[in-house]
């Protein structure tokens, strides 16, 4: 199961695989035209073009097409290990955060492999970053097998946003037109002017929401019931009760949460993906809307 990695413009990087670059070189798209200078390949002349000059102009001239370059496409993962990304833990029946992040992840590197992708990843648990540089498989099998089934989330507050700010600090590694997919619940999002940093870059930012629908998205009627609530960092337990109104007050503030998380990302031109379920059919299924959606963009 694999979705397409539709781009929002051109990429740049080795000429490998099958996406579109910002560079001219060897591909199928036309990028234009130009006169021939010794040493073009004579299979780049454009011969049409080059009588119709050659006529009007009452001399030999000579046209070459250059086309764009077909390039690897970079991805680069941002996942998000705070404390909060490991809630609903089986056996609670709600979404488990990180096993649902992990399934995300698990389908982006399937997806960028199957188009001969360089794959990489940061995170910010341990008190340093974890950074893996997009490249082939050989890794691969530390991130999969190590880092991502790894249970310690103790990563900081704000670290989404200082793991974006990270790749934008490796331009080398991360070039204009890299996908950066960042997976994170978002109930602590990255300031504006990050995002925006990433955009000046030219990075083709993907952020990927994963939230649990009852608690998170919305929130359900427990009014007066004792409901148990835990601080993800200090681990103390609470009771809870709450009125009729209160339930209400919570769950307007939780949709309208993620409604303005969304105005925003979608003010910025940034395409989110919402995934809601940890089944790897709904999680496809998001990716799959994300890539029509793009798709019908760049048609239009």
């Amino acid at each position: 199961m694999t979705f397409a990695l539709v781009p929002r413009g051109r990429l740049m990087g080795l000429s490998f695989g099958t996406m579109r670059s910002y560079r001219r070189g060897a591909g199928s798209d036309v990028a234009g035209s130009r006169p021939y200078q010794q040493g073009d390949n004579i299979h780049a002349i454009d011969w049409a073009a080059s009588a119709r000059l050659s006529s009007a102009r009452q001399r030999d001239e000579f046209i070459v097409r250059e086309r764009f370059a077909e390039e690897a496409p970079r991805v680069v993962i941002v996942a998000d290990r705070r404390p909060e990304m490991a809630f609903f833990r089986p056996p609670l029946p709600w979404l488990d955060k990180a096993e649902a992040m992990h399934g995300a992840i698990e389908l982006i590197i399937q997806s960028a492999s199957l188009v001969g992708g360089f794959i990489g990843y940061v995170d910010l648990a341990e008190g340093e970053p974890y950074w893996l540089p997009p490249q082939g498989g050989r890794r691969l099998w530390e991130l999969r097998e190590e880092r991502l089934p790894s249970t310690v989330f103790d990563a900081p507050e704000g670290s989404v946003g200082e793991g974006i700010l990270y790749l934008t600090e490796h331009a080398k590694a991360v070039t204009p037109g890299s996908f950066v997919f960042v997976l994170s619940d978002f109930i602590d999002p990255p300031a504006p002017d990050i995002w925006l940093t990433a955009l000046e870059r030219r990075l083709d930012v993907v952020p990927v929401i994963v939230q649990d629908p009852t608690w998170e998205q919305s929130f359900p009627e427990v009014n007066g019931m004792v409901v148990p609530m835990r601080d993800a960092r200090s681990g103390r337990k609470v009771d809870v009760r709450m009125t009729k109104r209160e339930v209400a007050r919570r769950r307007a503030a939780n949709e309208e949460r993620l409604s303005s998380l969304l105005r925003e990302l979608e003010s910025l031109g940034l395409d989110p993906v919402l995934v809601s379920s940890g089944d790897p059919v709904e999680i496809l299924a998001a990716f799959l809307d994300w890539a029509d959606m793009r798709n019908l963009r760049r048609v239009a």
